[in-house]
């Protein structure tokens, strides 16, 4: 896999997660609204790499532990993909710096 391959692969993933988030956040936010329908993120690999987050409502009532917890997976998924990404832009500075050379 090229270094932009595996950036791509790592902003799929940042955007994966922020999709996740959101969809946390609305549970959160809704979750005295009677009658709403629990937002659920599921995430599926892309055919040419990374990951797409897909978001569908459930019968479920929402639990704000379980949402917490889901959080903070979604946080430290997001914070790896970004490590990724920085490795990967300090590759490409590297091959640019000697290049240059």
């Amino acid at each position: 896999m090229s270094i932009s391959g595996i950036m791509s692969t790592a902003l799929s993933g940042m955007r994966a997660q922020t999709t996740r988030v959101g969809a946390i956040a609305n549970n959160i936010a809704n979750s005295s609204t009677p009658g709403y329908a629990t937002l659920n993120t599921s995430l599926t690999s892309v055919e040419t790499g990374g990951v797409q987050a897909v978001v569908s409502p459930t019968a479920s009532d929402v639990d704000p532990a379980a949402e917490l917890i889901d959080l903070i997976e979604a946080e430290q998924s997001y914070k790896a993909n970004a490590v990724v990404f920085e490795t990967g832009a300090d590759m490409w500075e590297v091959l640019m710096s000697i290049k240059r050379d």
